[in-house]
C-alpha cells in the first residue's frame, strides 16, 4: 500500500466519498448506480471498513481467525492487502456463519450468525458505499440502525405524539423478521438504487452463504442472518417499502414509528387503529411476513390502566394535576423486562467468585459504563427516577454483598453502609441523582 499518511486519512476520505454519492442520490431519486464496486475496494474505504470491524471487537467466524491474531500475528496491512486482491481479481467469496442461539427472556433462543472476519470487512465496506445511497430514500419515521438515528430518537417522536391526542396504540411483532426476508424480493428492492451487477453479486452471495451450527452447514434460501455488519441495512431497505406506502397513503390514520422490526402506530380512535392493522396485514403479505398476533397489541391509552412496551421502556399514560384537574400525559419509564435485564448485568458482574480479589475500585470501574448507559437512555423522563432508584438500591445491595464475602464475614447482608462509603469512594456512578 501507499506511503504513511494522517491515522484519520482514511476515515476522512471515506467520509467525503459518502457525502458525496448520499448528495447525487437526493438530487435524482430515481437515479440507479451502475458504478459503486470499485470504490468498495479502494484503499481507504477498506482500511476504514478494517478499522470499524476491529473497533466493535466480537469473536471469529468458522475459520477460527479472530482479531487478535490479525493484529498480534497477521498483520493488518497484509490481511488488508489480501481482502483487496481478491475483490479486484474476483476471487472473493464469503464463508458460511457460525451460528450461535443466544436465550431471549420467554426461554426461547434468537440464532445469531457470526460472519467470519473477511466477511465482516468486505460487508463493512460494501454499507459505507451503499448506505447513503438508500438513506435518502429512507424515511423519517424509521430510526432503527441507521446514522445520527437511536432509540431515545423513536421515543421522543412516540411521545410528541402522544401530546397531540393519542388514545389508541397498535403495537406490532414480526414474526422472525430477519428469518423470513425473502431474498427475490429484497433484491428487486436493491435493484431500484443499484444497477451494479457485482455489488448485486456480493450481497446475493451473502444471503446464500448459509451457516455452519454444530459442525453441520445449512443452505439459506430465506432470511438475512442477524449478525452479519450489512443485515440491519438490508432489513431496512425491506421495511421500507412499508414505511413508503404508510408515509404516501396512510398518514391520515395515525403516527407510524418503527426501529428495525419494532413498530407502533399511534391513533386518535379505535376506528383509525382497526384501519391501521388491515393496512399493516396487507404490506405484510406483500412482502411475506406475518403478523405475531400472540405478542402484537391494540391498547387503549385513555387512562393510566394500560400501557405499552416499546425499545426497553413502558408508556403509559399516567395522571397529573394541573390547577386541581387530573389531567393523563403520557409517562415513560423501564419496562420489567428491561429492569430484569439491567439487575442480571449487575449480578453478571458482581457474583463470580473469581472476581473476589478484585478492588471496590476495580468493581466499580466494571459498573460504571453500565450505569452510564441506563443513566443515557432511561432517564429522559422524571418519572422514570422512581424505577431507577430500585436499580441504584440493587447495585449497592450486590456491592454490599461483594464486599462482604471478599473478607469472607459471616453476615452477608451486613455492614451495607460501609460498602456503600467505599464504592462512593470509588467513584460509583448513579442512576438518579
Amino acid at each position: 500500500m501507499n506511503a504513511v499518511k494522517p491515522a484519520n486519512y482514511a476515515k476522512v476520505k471515506a467520509q467525503e466519498l459518502q457525502d458525496k454519492l448520499y448528495l447525487t442520490a437526493k438530487e435524482n431519486p430515481k437515479r440507479r448506480f451502475h458504478a459503486l464496486y470499485d470504490k468498495i475496494y479502494r484503499e481507504d474505504i477498506l482500511r476504514e471498513a478494517w478499522r470499524r470491524v476491529k473497533g466493535n471487537k466480537g469473536s471469529g467466524g468458522v475459520d477460527g481467525i479472530t482479531i487478535d491474531h490479525i493484529v498480534d500475528e497477521y498483520g493488518e496491512e497484509l490481511f488488508v492487502e489480501e481482502i483487496r486482491d481478491k475483490l479486484i481479481t474476483g476471487t472473493y467469496h464469503p464463508l458460511p456463519a457460525r451460528r450461535r442461539e443466544i436465550p431471549k427472556g420467554d426461554g426461547k433462543f434468537r440464532p445469531l450468525g457470526i460472519p467470519a472476519i473477511i466477511d465482516r470487512v468486505v460487508q463493512m465496506a460494501t454499507k459505507m458505499v451503499i448506505e447513503p445511497i438508500f438513506e435518502t430514500d429512507f424515511k423519517d419515521s424509521s430510526y432503527g440502525f441507521r446514522p445520527k438515528r437511536d432509540a431515545k430518537g423513536a421515543i421522543r417522536h412516540i411521545r410528541r405524539a402522544a401530546r397531540k391526542g393519542v388514545y389508541w396504540v397498535v403495537d406490532v411483532d414480526i414474526t422472525g423478521y430477519f428469518d423470513n426476508i425473502q431474498h427475490e424480493k429484497l433484491m428487486k428492492l436493491v435493484e431500484q438504487r443499484i444497477s451494479d451487477r457485482r455489488v448485486l453479486k456480493l450481497i446475493r452471495k451473502w444471503l446464500k452463504a448459509g451457516y455452519v451450527k454444530d459442525d453441520q452447514f445449512y443452505e439459506t434460501d430465506l432470511g438475512s442472518p442477524q449478525g452479519g455488519v450489512i443485515s440491519p441495512l438490508l432489513g431496512n431497505i425491506y421495511l421500507n417499502h412499508l414505511d413508503t406506502i404508510w408515509e404516501n397513503k396512510f398518514t391520515e390514520l395515525g403516527t407510524y414509528v418503527r426501529y428495525a422490526d419494532d413498530l407502533v402506530i399511534l391513533c386518535k380512535t379505535k376506528e383509525q387503529a382497526l384501519k391501521s392493522i388491515d393496512v399493516l396485514k396487507a404490506v405484510f403479505g406483500k412482502l411475506e411476513l406475518q403478523m405475531n398476533t400472540t405478542k402484537s397489541k391494540l391498547i387503549n391509552l385513555w387512562d393510566d390502566k394500560v400501557g405499552f412496551d416499546f425499545l426497553g421502556m413502558h408508556h403509559r399514560k399516567i395522571p397529573k394535576q394541573f390547577k386541581g384537574i387530573d389531567r393523563y400525559i403520557l409517562r415513560s419509564y423501564p419496562s420489567k423486562k428491561a429492569m430484569k435485564k439491567m439487575k442480571e448485568k449487575v449480578r453478571e458482574a458482581t457474583e463470580p467468585r473469581n472476581r473476589l480479589f478484585w478492588t471496590m475500585n476495580r468493581m466499580v470501574e466494571e459498573l460504571n459504563p453500565k450505569i452510564q448507559g441506563w443513566r443515557n437512555f432511561y432517564a429522559m423522563d422524571s418519572f422514570a427516577d422512581q424505577f431507577l432508584n430500585k436499580i441504584d438500591w440493587y447495585i449497592r445491595k450486590r456491592l454490599m454483598l461483594f464486599w462482604n464475602k471478599k473478607r469472607n464475614r459471616r453476615k452477608k447482608h451486613g455492614n451495607y453502609r460501609l460498602a456503600g462509603i467505599v464504592a462512593g469512594y470509588s467513584g460509583l456512578k448513579k442512576l438518579v441523582g
